[in-house]
């Protein structure tokens, strides 16, 4: 690789994008339980485009105590007491998650993971109350900082619905497969990549150098 080659590192400051979707019990990410996590590293061409890179996956044992709405359940169809989920402990999980993190992080020269979702508040509240709960006190991610695709593709195609979104960028979508975290966060990866892409394509990255313009 050449100086020359755009890497990872120097296109968000340093953050390492990290796109995550959370399936759940309910709204409160303090009182409900996590019951799917997935995330989806990205990784950079030769050309600076954006591409999904590796895959993490789990289902989630709801912690002691953990509230479950049924109406959640309903929407999303999870039973949490069903074996064939595979489910592990909430900080098996985030201990797993956080360890994969850090190392695809690491092997990109990026100093600090930032969150990439849609409805970004949403995931990032229930990755930090389960970072919390697991006393994971070296956590990869930023506490507050994330990238929300929903604002992002409002502005890019005029959609602020995933699938929506999604099908005005030309990525498939299977309503069938959606509200699995895994498939929602793959999903949601493709958009982030389309817009930066195609915000690359106009022109409006790598920024010119402000020296070279005033000279």
């Amino acid at each position: 690789m050449t100086d020359e080659t755009p890497a990872l590192a120097s296109r968000f400051r340093g953050y390492f994008p990290v796109v995550i979707d959370v399936e759940t019990a309910g709204f409160n990410a303090s009182t409900d339980a996590l019951l799917e996590i997935a995330a989806v590293t990205l990784k950079m061409d030769e050309q600076g485009d954006l591409h999904p890179d590796e895959t993490f996956h789990a289902h989630v044992t709801p912690f002691e105590g953990a509230n479950l709405e049924p109406a959640a359940l309903e929407f999303n169809g999870i039973d949490p007491e069903c074996a064939l989920r595979g489910a592990i402990e909430e900080s098996q999980a985030m201990k797993g998650l956080c360890k994969a993190i850090r190392k695809a992080q690491k092997n990109a020269n990026c100093q600090r993971s930032v969150i990439v979702a849609h409805n970004a508040s949403f995931d990032q509240g229930f990755v930090n109350a389960a970072l919390a709960r697991s006393q994971i006190k070296r956590t990869p991610f930023h506490p507050f900082v994330s990238f929300d695709t929903t604002s992002l593709a409002g502005l890019a195609v005029g959609q602020t619905v995933l699938v929506k979104a999604c099908q005005a960028a030309g990525i498939a979508f299977d309503q069938k497969e959606a509200h699995s975290a895994l498939y929602d966060a793959s999903r949601t990866a493709e958009l982030f990549c389309y817009i930066v892409n195609r915000y690359k394509s106009l022109g409006g990255w790598p920024l010119p150098d402000p020296k070279a313009t005033a000279e």
